[in-house]
């Protein structure tokens, strides 16, 4: 009567499926960490538009602190509804450069600077910025070379603004005073909510703008991401340009702008 004997697996068959076992473990390890470090320390996040010239380029890559306002729902990728509100929430300081949810919409990203808190009054009268009916302080400096609305690069009026509390940063005026969004109403910004214009004051559409047409509004707390920290990369492209072409980056890099604050 015959038996049926165990037949041994090859050694280089067992040593193949260990290595690939190995593999997936390492993997998967990798993913989780940078998922937790995506959700609770940093996020990369690219500039796609002018509305921040000249503080950010299009281009850039800037590293967003996620810790800096505490945690929300859009912390974490695909903004599961698993709480409302802040965990650890912290606000942000008038002049911060914050990425948030825009919120018409609750899913784009936008980012831009923060110039009222809660209950402040803001305006802007002939171009000019006026935060609880005092009007901001201004200074000319050099003019920045920038490319206007009709394509043309050219130079354009550039101020140092100095914010409430003591936060200098660059702005720039294409139109002058006698932009789009030069005379406004007067807002008056919620509780829990932030006021956000672009340094571009005339090529962004920020609080100035309200949802029903197109524009950004108030933002509240939940919707923010995080603090805009430091460009660690950065191309020479234009808006709608892929940076995906990486042949092209020694020659389009913008190597002296990597590490630069991004405030």
């Amino acid at each position: 009567m015959s038996k049926n004997i165990p037949v041994a697996k090859p050694e280089k068959e067992e040593g193949w499926l260990a290595g690939l076992v190995e593999l997936v473990v390492v993997v998967i390890q990798a993913l989780a960490i940078a998922l937790v470090i995506r959700t609770l320390l940093f996020q990369p996040f690219n500039i796609p538009s002018g509305s921040m010239i000249p503080t950010l380029l299009v281009g850039d890559y800037v590293v967003v602190s996620k810790y800096a306002y505490g945690y929300s729902k859009y912390s974490i990728i695909f903004s599961p509804n698993l709480f409302s509100g802040r965990i650890l929430g912290a606000e942000p300081k008038r002049g911060d450069v914050v990425v948030f949810k825009l919120p018409r919409d609750n899913d784009t990203d936008y980012i831009k600077r923060v110039i009222g808190l809660p209950g402040d009054r803001i305006q802007m009268i002939d171009g000019r910025l006026y935060i609880n009916n005092v009007i901001v302080p201004r200074e000319p400096i050099a003019p920045a070379r920038v490319e206007g609305r009709d394509g043309r690069v050219g130079e354009v009026p550039t101020y140092k603004e100095t914010l409430p509390g003591g936060v200098e940063h660059t702005i720039i005026e294409i139109e002058g005073d006698h932009g789009i969004n030069d005379n406004t109403d007067l807002f008056v910004v919620p509780p829990g909510h932030f006021f956000m214009m672009g340094d571009n004051r005339d090529n962004s559409t920020d609080s100035r703008v309200p949802p029903s047409q197109n524009g950004v509004g108030y933002v509240p707390f939940e919707n923010l991401v995080g603090r805009a920290e430091r460009i660690f990369f950065s191309l020479d492209i234009k808006e709608g340009e892929s940076a995906l072409a990486i042949w092209r980056w020694p020659f389009e890099g913008r190597w002296s702008r990597i590490f630069k604050v991004a405030h």
